[in-house]
């Protein structure tokens, strides 16, 4: 538990170079104590006390404005980058090294019993207000870029971007966690910008038939 403790600790440092001291952080952090407060909650869960464990989450939803449900499974150095609006759902996995930013929602499609919210593999990244819903999965080392809306599955060393979100393969095994938030891949940007082109020389074309004539 305190080797937990000092991970979810030491990776704020690592993401988060607004963090200057451990006090601050242990103090200050709201993401740090809402997975504090989910550890609690879940440990509950798993014993059967489901009323308590959601008491747990409800007042650490009061407090953080992150909404965890107790029963979602999450993994070590899990990072919470500001966090208010975050919403992860009863049956969502999380592995290890996974960062997620302010206004994320891991959460269903609708009221279908089991397994309905997505699993997040290890080292992905989810950016400003993604939402990423149903049973799917974001491989390992992937990003989901501000905004966008991802309802399939995600394969690994990938980005997405859009609405509905589209992914870009990018190479590499490792991608690093530095997406740019105002940079981002816009495939349906691209393709309308191929028509323009090929419109214009289209237009080229009829002008220098009707000028022949």
């Amino acid at each position: 538990m305190l080797k937990m403790i000092r991970d979810d600790i030491q990776v704020v440092f690592e993401q988060d170079p607004a963090a200057r001291s451990y006090l601050e952080v242990v103090l200050t952090y709201s993401g740090l104590h809402a997975i504090w407060a989910h550890r609690i909650a879940h440990s509950l869960f798993k014993r059967k006390l489901f009323f308590w464990a959601r008491v747990v989450s409800q007042i650490s939803r009061f407090f953080t404005g992150i909404e965890i449900h107790p029963g979602a499974k999450i993994g070590r150095r899990f990072f919470i980058d500001h966090g208010m609006g975050v919403v992860i759902g009863e049956t969502c996995e999380i592995g290890d090294n996974v960062t997620v930013f302010q206004g994320v929602t891991l959460g269903g499609t609708g009221k279908e019993k089991g397994k309905r919210h997505p699993t997040i593999l290890d080292n992905a990244l989810i950016a400003t207000g993604a939402k990423v819903l149903g049973n799917i999965t974001i491989g390992e080392n992937s990003k989901v870029g501000a905004g966008s809306v991802v309802l399939k599955d995600v394969p690994a060393n990938s980005t997405v971007v859009g609405i509905p979100g589209r992914v870009v393969i990018q190479d590499g095994v490792r991608i690093n966690k530095d997406l740019n938030h105002c940079d981002l891949p816009d495939p349906v940007a691209d393709r309308l910008i191929e028509l323009e082109n090929e419109i214009k020389l289209l237009r080229k074309e009829l002008l220098q038939k009707v000028e022949v004539k």
